[in-house]
């Protein structure tokens, strides 16, 4: 599979840059890659993600199910 097939899918929205952060290196922890796609100007007007939109995490389609799982256990009140 080239570059040029791997689809990419946004798998869930953060309001702040930070928390979106926080789930990416969850993720790449755990051996998915992934992205942050937020207009706050490469992270120097974060205020702007408040404002414009929401940052985004993006992963593999390939990856999507295990993504979302690893976050789910990372937001569950068990897993502090």
């Amino acid at each position: 599979m080239s570059d040029e097939d791997i689809k990419l899918v946004t798998i869930k929205t953060f309001s702040s840059r930070i928390e979106a952060d926080l789930a990416k290196s969850a993720l790449e922890a755990r051996g998915i890659d992934a992205q942050i796609q937020a207009d706050d100007c490469g992270g120097m007007h974060t205020v702007m993600t408040h404002t414009i939109g929401h940052a985004r995490l993006i992963v593999r389609e390939t990856d999507v199910e295990v993504a979302l799982e690893l976050l789910e256990e990372q937001d569950s009140p068990e897993a502090d």
